[in-house]
């Protein structure tokens, strides 16, 4: 499973704590290691400022990930590209947000990376990346969903 944090995340635990809470980067990504393993999934994390950098990691991911979880930060609503490598990769994805983007200000209020997802999960701060991790783990193994 890869996890993809996007540009500014990696300053959490400082950066506007009233909105993003105070839970870093380093103990959410700790955080998904543990439930991963719970859950039976070896967890890779990455954190990329850089476009790019994320774009590349998903294409990587074609050759060795079940599925991705992303939180791909301001790019969320601006670019088509990390849109389309989403789109390309032909893995289960699900975007991860901290907050409420609905309840913010008004271009957060779209994403081009959600309608080339399976969900969204946000506005539970560092538990949405749990939350999205269980259901993505719901998507990969289908027969599990009644127990």
């Amino acid at each position: 499973m890869l996890v993809l944090h996007g540009p500014n995340l990696n300053l959490l635990g400082t950066r506007e704590p009233q909105i993003y809470g105070a839970t870093t980067l380093a103990e959410i990504d700790l955080r998904l290691q543990a439930e991963g393993g719970r859950l039976g999934l070896a967890v890779r994390c990455l954190q990329s400022n850089h476009e790019g950098a994320l774009i590349d990691a998903l294409h990587e991911a074609r050759g060795w990930a079940a599925g991705v979880l992303i939180n791909p930060g301001g790019l969320t609503h601006t670019s088509v590209a990390l849109r389309d490598a989403v789109a390309a990769i032909g893995l289960p994805v699900v975007e991860v947000h901290l907050s409420n983007t609905e309840a913010r200000e008004e271009f957060r209020h779209r994403s081009l990376v959600a309608a080339v997802c399976v969900g969204t999960v946000r506005g539970f701060g560092w538990r949405s990346y749990l939350l999205a991790l269980q259901a993505l783990a719901g998507v990969l193994e289908p027969s599990k969903e009644h127990m």
